[in-house]
């Protein structure tokens, strides 16, 4: 699951496990959990990004 990249700060619209991206879009290694609706959280380097890559599962299925 691929979704486009997010900056450091903004909110998230998804709760998940986000993979830090390089500035081209290319893999860190690196992934952090973030809650729907708080703030992404700085990245380590300037120029990264966020993508989803994995969707909490609910029990509601939402």
């Amino acid at each position: 699951m691929m979704t486009k990249k997010q900056k450091s700060g903004q909110v998230a619209s998804i709760s998940g496990q986000y993979a830090v991206v390089g500035p081209r879009g290319g893999k860190t290694g690196a992934e952090v959990t973030v809650v729907k609706s708080k703030p992404l959280p700085p990245t380590p380097k300037s120029g990264q990004g966020f993508v989803l890559v994995d969707k909490t599962k609910h029990k509601s299925g939402k």
